[in-house]
């Protein structure tokens, strides 16, 4: 499959300078629309009366209108080529005022400003206010007041809009790699502790593989049944994700996926390689937010995963999911007897990081540590209400 290297907030082919096509067009028809207003109205009212110097003029105005529609496209000749024109009018005809007759270089000035560095902006502004004398020429110190401001006002708006779409393409930027992270954090979540507790499953089958074959079948019935919990899951997570999901969708589709109400599910796989799982609850998960439920399961998950990766020795864990008034308490302690830099390994991976990055997202907090009487404790508090 051709990927595309193209990156949240670039232009394409069917964009003009990060605009559609359609905001682009809109741009078009909104100032040629109004060059052909007010420069070519002015052009009709003082030309009454002298109809080659009229036709002359008029016809101007209608290229400037026209050259607007590239003014996003090639900013800087639109805005020679209009900003000629609109003094080719005003030396047709004194009577309109040079900021009228420049009006389409003011817009196409505001493009420019809007579309290219700031350097190359500034250099166009201060062409464009080389006109200043021959506007204090013909309207004295009020013309060239109005002349100056109207090409500094159209500068700073197209600095303005230069900005918020800057803005917005990093937001845009900003949530692409959000949602990376978050597609990623899960990828690891599922794909981790299948394997894992597949491998310690498949090492106890190959060691009671002769001597003891009916506990073999069982360790690899539990290989398959986790391999195809994993290719469920991310199955539902690549819908979830995928381009069709629509915003406000994920939550509905995962809720026949990973939820505190297949908890019992997860200590049986867990428990299937040998390991002691007990599970407690108290209160009522079954109305909580779906943020809360995925990030309460995914932390119990990823704690039963390190217990099984670092926990050298260790031969029981418990679970303990508590709702507590505005807060879900869950608890994973195991008894294990690792090396006092356990939790230096663990926090080398992604584990400890997914789990507190979890709790942050609901605003939640989360500890993890070795316990005073022996083992390792993962311990996170997650608000039921307010969760995003």
């Amino acid at each position: 499959m051709e990927r595309s290297g193209r990156q949240p907030g670039d232009v394409g082919a069917g964009d003009v300078r990060g605009e559609s096509p359609r905001a682009a067009r809109r741009l078009w028809w909104w100032s040629a629309g109004l060059v052909l207003a007010v420069p070519g109205a002015s052009v009709l009212v003082a030309g009454a009366g002298d109809a080659p110097r009229t036709a002359g003029a008029a016809a101007l105005v209608l290229a400037q209108a026209c050259a607007l529609r590239w003014q996003l496209r090639a900013p800087v000749a639109v805005l020679a080529g209009t900003a000629a024109a609109g003094l080719a009018v005003w030396a047709l005809l004194p009577e309109v005022t040079l900021t009228g007759a420049l009006l389409a270089a003011q817009i196409a000035l505001c493009a420019l400003s809007a579309t290219r560095p700031r350097r190359a902006s500034a250099w166009a502004l201060a062409a464009m206010c080389l006109p200043g004398p021959a506007a204090f020429w013909a309207g004295g110190p009020a013309g060239t007041a109005v002349y100056l401001l109207t090409v500094v006002l159209a500068w700073t708006a197209g600095q303005w809009r230069g900005a918020q779409r800057a803005r917005t393409r990093a937001e845009t930027r900003r949530a692409v790699v959000e949602e990376r992270a978050r597609i990623a954090r899960e990828v690891h979540d599922v794909v981790a502790h299948t394997l894992s507790v597949m491998v310690v499953q498949a090492g106890a089958a190959d060691d009671v593989f002769t001597r003891q074959p009916e506990q073999a079948r069982q360790a690899l019935r539990a290989i398959e049944t986790s391999a195809r919990s994993a290719l469920g899951e991310l199955r539902l997570l690549l819908r979830a994700f995928g381009p069709d999901a629509e915003e406000g969708e994920a939550p509905e589709r995962w809720e026949a996926g990973p939820s505190l109400a297949r908890l019992d599910e997860l200590a049986g796989a867990v428990r299937a390689t040998g390991l002691t799982v007990h599970v407690h609850r108290e209160g009522v998960t079954d109305a909580l937010p779906a943020a809360v439920d995925l990030a309460a399961y995914r932390i119990v998950q990823e704690a039963l995963t390190n217990v099984l990766r670092h926990a050298a020795g260790a031969d029981e864990v418990r679970v303990r999911v508590a709702v507590e008034g505005e807060w879900v308490r869950v608890t994973v302690a195991d008894d294990g007897r690792a090396p006092q830099d356990r939790a230096a390994t663990a926090a080398a991976g992604r584990g400890l990081v997914g789990m507190r990055e979890r709790a942050r997202l609901v605003g939640g907090r989360l500890r993890a540590g070795p316990r005073p009487g022996g083992g390792f404790e993962v311990a996170a508090e997650l608000p039921v209400e307010g969760a995003s």
